[in-house]
Order: structure tokens, then C-alpha cells, then sequence
């Protein structure tokens, strides 16, 4: 069936015909293995979201990153936001986010993505940004505003950060770890030989860091990473860097297949396999992960709240 005749409903992926047009890449780039397929956006759950973001007048990651999972996501009514902004001063090469010269901040934001949050009614919001070098702090500020509204406005809402670097800056990491959301996530990406190509503005060992930091700072929020896989890595170097990051305590691993955004971005290498993916889940867990969310759509917020209750739970039955 041509995918252009099933798109008909309105959609955040943007108007009618541009939405058609980027619906169809992100299916057949590239000649995508079958398990890579995802059913187009649609139906009245989420319409509501979309309607909630847009009237509210807010970026989610799910959008601007053209994330495949936003369908499944949205038809659940989550989704995943973006604050400060939708221009990122960084230019990594698999991200489909725009590089530029980022506007002011929008200090009436945080207020809003918690209105979000209570229109839809989530359990589990997830908070991410774009990369703000231009800010003395990086943007932190808005990150511990946005926890601290949630936890004004829906009350019992768990939150989950997934942040930038701040350029390894620990105040500004304090400032987000002060109002101790139950997530900490900073993202590792890619393994360190490819960074200066993947990432050409972040560091490794600086990423480590931070997650290093925020464990020190709040032992009780659980910590969370995640690669993508299809860039040119080998295996080992996968296994690598779990070790790394167990090393620096994290909690929570997610391991998805990088899926090129367009030509101008990085090349996909090779598609794994979802038993290559349940292998690596394998090796996550007896490298002592509380959690790895391992295939091949898994992105950063893939079954998140999932992920956060069960662990909590735990935690709990435990103490």
C-alpha cells in the first residue's frame, strides 16, 4: 500500500504534503530491513497530544528528531519535550535536530510543559533539550524549573531528565540534581573512536563524567545512558563501553539502531539484528544493569515510565 494514501490525519510531523513526504523517507530510506517498519501517525489519542503541544506551543524531540517511534508514542499519549528551543549549537551527525543560533530563552516554558504534563496525564514525564553552549549554564536553570512546576502541577508524576553536558560544568549540573528528579539520563551516543565524527563537540570521558557527578549528587535518582548502534562500532567496543558506564555506576541502558535522518547525515554502516539486540541486552545484564531496553527502535524514552516504576517498585520492596 503507498504510505501517502494512509497519512490523512492532521500530524505534528508537520502540514499535509511535507508530512506525507517525511513519513515516506523515514519508512523506506535506505531499504529498511522489515523489523524496522512503523505504522504511520493516527487516531483520536494522538490527535489530543498533538493538540496539546501545538496549542501550548511546545517542541518534543519526538518532532524535530523525527523519531520512529512517535506513533506508537503519541498513540499512547506521551511524548517527549524539548525545552530551549528547537536550535541546537551543536552539529552531531546523526541528529536530525537543527544547528544554528539558538533565540532567547522562554522563561514562561517550564510553566507550560507542566500544563502539558497535567492535560495529558502522564506518570512519567521525560524532559530533554537542545544543547544551549550559548547560556552561562547551559540551560539549567529551565531544566530544575520544569521539575519543580511538575511537581507543582501533577504531584506523584515521576520526572525524568535527559540533559546535555553543560560542558561538565558541576554547578549547572547541581542546579538540575537539586530538585532530584527520579531520572538522571545523559547519553554516551557512540563509542569514543567515532566521536569526533558522531560528536564532534562533546567528549566521552566528559560525558562519563557527568553521569559520575549526578550519582555523587543525588544517590537516589537512578542514572541512565544510551548508544545507537550502526555507525561503524564494532562489537567489542560496544562491550566497552557498557563497561564504562557500569563503571561509573549507571542504572539504565538503552541500545537502538542510528537510523540516517537524511543524505546529509551520517551513513548507516549496517543494520543489526533483533538478535543481535537481545544479545546485547544479554551482555548489559550480566555486566549488572538494573535495566537495558535493547532493539532495534529503542530510543531514549522508549518504555521509560516502564522502566522508572519497576525499578522504584524494587527499590522499595527492598528497603
Amino acid at each position: 500500500m503507498n504510505t501517502k494514501t494512509r497519512v490523512t490525519t492532521k500530524s505534528a510531523w508537520g502540514s499535509t504534503p511535507h508530512r506525507e513526504r517525511l513519513h515516506e523517507e523515514h519508512l523506506t530510506r535506505g531499504r529498511r530491513p522489515p523489523w524496522l517498519r512503523v505504522r504511520p501517525p493516527g487516531g483520536e489519542t494522538y490527535e489530543r497530544v498533538w493538540k496539546i503541544v501545538h496549542e501550548l506551543h511546545l517542541h518534543t524531540v519526538c518532532e524535530e528528531a523525527m523519531c520512529p517511534n512517535l506513533p506508537e508514542c503519541w498513540g499512547h499519549g506521551t511524548a517527549t519535550f524539548l525545552i530551549l528551543g528547537d536550535i541546537c549549537t551543536r552539529s552531531c551527525g546523526f541528529c536530525k535536530v537543527k544547528t544554528g543560533r539558538p533565540g532567547p530563552v522562554d522563561e514562561d516554558e517550564p510553566t507550560r510543559v507542566a500544563e502539558a504534563v497535567a492535560a495529558m496525564g502522564l506518570r512519567h514525564a521525560v524532559i530533554t533539550s537542545v544543547t544551549r553552549d550559548d547560556l552561562p549554564d547551559g540551560g539549567a536553570h529551565i531544566f530544575a524549573r520544569v521539575i519543580s512546576e511538575i511537581r507543582r502541577l501533577k504531584p506523584g508524576c515521576t520526572v525524568e531528565v535527559l540533559i546535555p553536558d553543560f560542558k561538565g560544568d558541576p554547578t549547572a549540573l547541581k542546579m538540575v540534581m537539586d530538585e532530584h528528579p527520579e531520572v538522571l539520563n545523559h547519553n554516551v551516543e557512540t563509542v569514543p573512536r567515532l566521536y569526533r565524527t558522531v560528536r564532534p563537540q562533546a567528549k566521552y570521558e566528559r560525558s562519563l563524567e557527568v553521569l559520575s557527578m549526578a550519582r555523587e549528587m543525588d544517590p537516589q535518582a537512578l542514572t541512565k545512558s544510551g548508544i545507537m548502534v550502526g555507525l561503524g562500532e564494532k562489537w567489542d567496543e560496544i562491550l566497552a563501553v557498557m563497561d564504562d558506564l557500569r563503571a561509573h555506576d549507571v542504572d539504565i541502558l538503552t541500545i537502538g539502531q542510528y537510523l540516517q535522518p537524511s543524505r546529509y547525515h551520517l551513513p548507516i554502516s549496517r543494520y543489526y539484528t533483533p538478535e543481535e539486540f537481545q544479545k546485547l541486552h544479554d551482555e548489559g545484564m550480566a555486566r549488572g544493569f538494573l535495566w537495558v531496553e535493547s532493539a532495534p527502535l529503542v530510543r531514549s524514552s522508549f518504555h521509560a515510565g516502564e522502566q522508572v516504576r519497576e525499578l522504584l517498585a524494587k527499590r522499595r520492596k527492598a528497603a
